[in-house]
């Protein structure tokens, strides 16, 4: 399934509002990302925090799955999303 960039970044809004429902992942996110919690009413508006989570959920599988199950989507469906928003082969495989 191809993603456009606009629903890439809309699939990285919900996944920081479904991170928010998680203080231990959220917590995690934050101290990988250096943001404060202060930071997060502005991140979905910036790509290049869209595309920083993604890549913190498609580093744990067992994360890609919940995620994907919480959203309704399917695994690679998110790594599609990635690849909307930087292009092919920057993790070595490809979403369909």
């Amino acid at each position: 399934m191809a993603i456009s960039s606009e629903r890439a970044h809309e699939l990285a809004t919900e996944i920081l509002l479904a991170l928010a429902e998680r203080p231990e992942e959220l917590t995690s996110f934050l101290g990988s990302s250096g943001l404060l919690p202060a930071d997060l009413r502005q991140i979905s508006e910036r790509p290049d925090i869209a595309v920083f989570m993604l890549d913190f959920v498609v580093e744990n599988d067992e994360r890609v799955h919940e995620f994907a199950h919480a959203l309704q989507l399917r695994p690679q469906d998110i790594m599609a999303a990635r690849t909307a928003l930087v292009g092919p082969g920057n993790y070595g495989w490809e979403s369909d």
